[in-house]
């Protein structure tokens, strides 16, 4: 086996890759963060069973392998440490998830005038721009667009 340590440049790249296909994101209630995330953020079913708690939601128009986003349930039988984990983020203002748009002031735009609140409008930073919006079920996101 080979060890890691401080030589990751020497390291080879793998002959089967991972490729990442789904995240998720905690939220009390799948059904409530389904309908936000896809009736107010836009984005697009991928699967929706409320009986199950399942929730799968993906960036419109991303077509085949894009990367999924699972609204993960903390409540009923959620564990104990995600709801934890989740306030805890939230209560320090830190962003869960990181999504890019082409022009940040246009899609800021748009979403406000969706009702979506913003904790921190577009700013312009050393790579880009970034704000952090509210998901309106505990979680900060941050978008950002590079330059």
């Amino acid at each position: 086996m080979r060890r890691l340590g401080h030589n990751f440049c020497r390291m080879t790249p793998c002959k089967h890759p991972m490729k990442l296909s789904m995240v998720s994101i905690f939220v009390a209630d799948p059904a409530k963060a389904f309908r936000y995330y896809t009736e107010v953020l836009g984005f697009e079913e991928v699967m929706f069973m409320p009986e199950a708690y399942l929730a799968i939601v993906k960036s419109a128009g991303a077509g085949e392998g894009a990367v999924s986003i699972l609204l993960e349930p903390t409540e009923p039988e959620g564990i104990a440490i995600a709801r934890q984990y989740k306030r805890e983020l939230y209560e320090m203002g830190m962003p869960v998830m990181t999504f890019s748009a082409e022009d940040i002031h246009a899609t800021t735009a748009e979403l406000k005038d969706r009702g979506v609140v913003f904790r921190k409008d577009p700013k312009q930073t050393s790579y880009g721009y970034e704000a952090v919006l509210d998901d309106d079920n505990g979680n900060y996101l941050q978008l950002i667009q590079l330059t």
